[in-house]
């Protein structure tokens, strides 16, 4: 008995030995940064934007803050000024959208959303009609949020505005 037992690890010993040298052949997935649209973060940005969007009409400033990711890294451009870091943004942001008094209008437009991976370009025009006591201000805008992925979700590491020229009336 004892002899057959040993014959039988043999075999099994055997196989495993053969069995691993045995190449399994594992195919890389090919990432095309440029053409591959990366549907579901997409879908993750653009209800990223929804929440900015309800964080403001909601007047919570530290949810809005919140989507921002401020490091040394994060930049800002806007009305042809020179760049911005992350403590003047939040600054701005928490002054501009803390004195807003009603909001008529909060639009994003012709947004379009490019993802390279953990990277996102996101490009819309701006149709904010915000009151600020009596005063209404039309904020008609092109800008550009470029997003991370991050731990916490996608967040906002630079921004870009520039004004939004209107086509004449004839």
């Amino acid at each position: 008995m004892k002899l057959s037992v040993k014959f039988v690890l043999i075999m099994i010993l055997g196989i495993l030995i053969f069995g691993c040298k045995e190449k399994v052949e594992v195919e890389e997935v090919k990432i095309d940064l440029l053409n591959d649209e990366f549907p579901e973060a997409k879908q993750e940005i653009s209800m990223t934007l929804d929440s900015i969007a309800q964080s403001v009409k909601d007047g919570n400033l530290d949810k809005l803050i919140s989507f921002h990711a401020y490091s040394p890294k994060f930049t800002e451009f806007k009305n042809g000024e020179v760049r911005n870091d992350g403590t003047e943004n939040e600054k701005f942001e928490r002054g501009v959208f803390g004195s807003v008094t009603e909001i008529l209008k909060f639009d994003m437009n012709d947004v379009k959303i490019a993802v390279y991976d953990n990277v996102a370009n996101v490009t819309l025009h701006t149709d904010f009609h915000l009151k600020f006591g009596e005063d209404l201000a039309v904020v008609n805008e092109q800008m550009t949020l470029l997003f991370l992925d991050t731990e916490n979700g996608w967040r906002i590491v630079h921004e870009h505005h520039s004004p939004l020229n209107q086509p004449e009336e004839e």
